[in-house]
C-alpha cells in the first residue's frame, strides 16, 4: 500500500530539477510514490530526471510532449496517484530531509482532511520563513470557519498547493481548473475550503520555495496573466453572499498589484488586461466595492481603472 504520493510537475527546469530529485532522495520511503510529470520541456530536464531512475525509490515518470501547463500538468498527476495521502512540489523547489514523513505524521495525528503548512522563501542566499495566516497550531478546525474575516489575510489568502497535504479521497477537491494558466490556486484553495470538512494547520517548514525564478509566470507578462480574471470568474461563480467581500476585496488587491507591475505587459496587453479589470470590477455586487478599501494609493488605482471603457 502506498502511503503518500507526491506530484511534481516540471518544466525546462534543467538548472532546478536536480536539487529537486536529490530532496526527494532524502525523503525517501518504502511506501512513498514520486510522479514526475515533465510538461513538454525544451530543455535537458527530461535526460536528468531519467538519470535519477535507480537513485530514487518509487519514481513514476510521465511526458507530455506538447506543454500543456502547470493546472493539466498536475491534475494528470494526481489522476495516478494511489497513495492514501497527496502532497505537492514543484520541479524549481525542494525540501528538507525528512519533511514528508513529518507531513504525514501532521495529517495522520490530526485525522483531518487537509493540514497546511508554513514554508520558506528563497531568493538567492536569503532564506524568510513564511507562515500560513492561522495562528492556531495543532488543532482541526472546520475550512468554511477560516474564509473570513474579510479585512484581514487568512487561509484563502494562501493558496500554495504545495504548502500541505490532503487525503486522497478528496477526490475532485484537489483537481485544478484545467484551462488556466495562472492563478489556478486562487479557485481551487477557495472550492478546498468551502466544501471540505476539516483541516488543520501545524507550524512545519520543510519545503523551500524559490522566487524570481526565469521563465516562471510570476515573471513574464504574456498573455496568460488574462487567465487572473478566468480564474476569479470561477472563486465568485455560485459563491455564498456571505464570503463575497472577501473574494471582492482579493480580487481587489491582486488586481491592483498586477497593475502596479504592468510595465511587463506590451501596450496591446496591456489595454486588454485594463479593459477586463475595468469590466470586472463593474460586476461586482453593487456597494461592495465602494466597501472595499486598500488604502489611497490603491484605491486610486482602481478608481482610475473604472473611468476606462
Amino acid at each position: 500500500m502506498i502511503k503518500l504520493s507526491v506530484v511534481v510537475p516540471v518544466r525546462d527546469a534543467e538548472l532546478y530539477i536536480s536539487d529537486a530529485l536529490t530532496s526527494l532522495i532524502r525523503n525517501a520511503h518504502r511506501d512513498f510514490e514520486f510522479i514526475v510529470v515533465d510538461d513538454g520541456s525544451a530543455d535537458a530536464t527530461g535526460q536528468i530526471i531519467e538519470d535519477f531512475r535507480d537513485d530514487l525509490p518509487g519514481l513514476v515518470v510521465l511526458r507530455n510532449e506538447t506543454p500543456v501547463g502547470l493546472a493539466d500538468a498536475r491534475n494528470l498527476g494526481v489522476s495516478l496517484a494511489s497513495g492514501r495521502y497527496l502532497t505537492f512540489m514543484d520541479g524549481d523547489d525542494w525540501l528538507a530531509p525528512g519533511y514528508l514523513a513529518d507531513l504525514v505524521g501532521a495529517i495522520e495525528r490530526l485525522g483531518c482532511d487537509f493540514v497546511r503548512v508554513d514554508h520558506v522563501q528563497v531568493e538567492g542566499r536569503r532564506r524568510v520563513i513564511h507562515r500560513a495566516p492561522l495562528a492556531t497550531r495543532e488543532v482541526v478546525l472546520k475550512p468554511r470557519d477560516h474564509i473570513l474575516p474579510a479585512q484581514v489575510r487568512t487561509m484563502v489568502d494562501y493558496p500554495y498547493a504545495w504548502a500541505g497535504i490532503y487525503r486522497r479521497d478528496l477526490g475532485d477537491l484537489l483537481t485544478f481548473p484545467g484551462h488556466l494558466h495562472t492563478a489556478e490556486d486562487r479557485p481551487w484553495i477557495w472550492r478546498l475550503h468551502r466544501q471540505a470538512s476539516s483541516f488543520g494547520v501545524v507550524s512545519l517548514a520543510g519545503l523551500f520555495y524559490r522566487r524570481m525564478v526565469s521563465g516562471s509566470l510570476t515573471q513574464i507578462g504574456d498573455a496568460r496573466q488574462l487567465h487572473f480574471f478566468d480564474a476569479f470568474d470561477l472563486v465568485f461563480a455560485d459563491l455564498e453572499e456571505e464570503f463575497a467581500p472577501k473574494a471582492a476585496r482579493t480580487f481587489c488587491a491582486l488586481l491592483a498589484h498586477h497593475l502596479e507591475l504592468a510595465d511587463r505587459f506590451s501596450p496591446e496587453l496591456r489595454t486588454r488586461f485594463e479593459q477586463r479589470g475595468a469590466d470586472a470590477l463593474r460586476r461586482l455586487p453593487p456597494g461592495l466595492l465602494a466597501e472595499t478599501s486598500l488604502g489611497p494609493e490603491r484605491d486610486q488605482i482602481l478608481h482610475r481603472l473604472l473611468e476606462v471603457r
